[in-house]
């Protein structure tokens, strides 16, 4: 297959080991498309896949990788825990059964996906042991969270000792994050943003829609060249060629830092998604 020459920037973790700074991302795409999908990212250029035990693709995710030809030390993959499974044998068993649908014998991070504060007696520090013990036995490089607030971070740090490497939480020009953000940087956890252009919403933006005029690019490359910028790594999902083309585009121009102020500054506290203090899974 034919790949892009483009090099992607990478992040160095708290644990020695480095990220891809940009992803591709398989949430909502349906497990029937996934391989197709992911075998033409690879043709883009993408290394690095973020799926979840939620998304039901990491069998095709898998498949895709099968079939690539890419040796296993060029790709970075990531799938998180499933809400229903933080007691540590559940945890257990479906890592396992993620490692056999991505046919692999480890992957690169296993994230816990939502601290659930409301669900098992509010214990989501049991979870992070458990991981921490995956990682110790080898199935992942890597261990981190998804959707952790600062208190949450400072709860499983504190009660473990064990810094996450990640957190994966929602991110955009009109939910800036900047509370999670700061906590994470205060730890040296590296900020994964999901919903890197609130879910399309930045589109028809006149702020970010000028700067993108003058700088000859679309509104997405923008808002994604400003994640990257501010040292996030994402991970832009897409079922369409030239937009998976597009979003890999991002290393050829910067934005000025009046551009990124401009777009910070459009932050409104909206979320897209659920909020993790509350969010009791599903």
């Amino acid at each position: 297959m034919t790949a892009s020459t483009t090099t992607v920037p990478t992040i160095a973790l708290n644990d020695g080991t480095t990220i891809p700074q940009l992803g591709f991302g398989v949430f909502l795409v349906p497990p029937e498309d996934t391989q197709r999908i992911v075998e033409q990212a690879f043709e883009v250029g993408y290394r690095h896949i973020d799926t979840a035990q939620m998304y039901g693709n990491e069998a095709e995710v898998g498949a895709a990788i099968a079939v690539s030809g890419i040796p296993r030390d060029e790709l970075y993959i990531t799938t998180k825990l499933n809400n229903g499974h933080h007691l540590p044998d559940d945890a257990r068993r479906s890592f396992a059964e993620s490692l056999e649908k991505l046919g692999l014998d480890h992957v690169d991070l296993f994230l816990i996906h939502w601290p659930l504060p409301t669900r098992y007696d509010g214990d989501f520090v049991t979870t992070w042991r458990t991981l921490v013990e995956l990682r110790s036995g080898g199935g992942t490089t890597s261990v981190g969270v998804s959707n952790f607030e600062p208190g949450h971070l400072d709860r499983i740090i504190d009660a473990t000792g064990v810094v996450p490497a990640v957190n994966q939480i929602e991110v955009n020009p009109y939910f800036t994050n900047e509370a999670a953000r700061a906590a994470d940087s205060r730890h040296g956890i590296a900020t994964e943003a999901w919903s890197p252009i609130a879910r399309g919403g930045i589109a028809g933006d006149e702020t970010i829609g000028a700067i993108a005029e003058r700088v000859d690019r679309t509104p997405a490359q923008v808002t994604l060249r400003w994640h990257l910028q501010r040292g996030d790594i994402i991970f832009p999902k897409s079922m369409h060629r030239e937009r998976m083309e597009e979003n890999f585009a991002l290393f050829d121009f910067e934005l000025s830092d009046d551009d990124m102020a401009a777009i910070s500054a459009l932050d409104r506290d909206e979320r897209t998604g659920p909020n993790p203090n509350t969010f009791a899974g599903r």
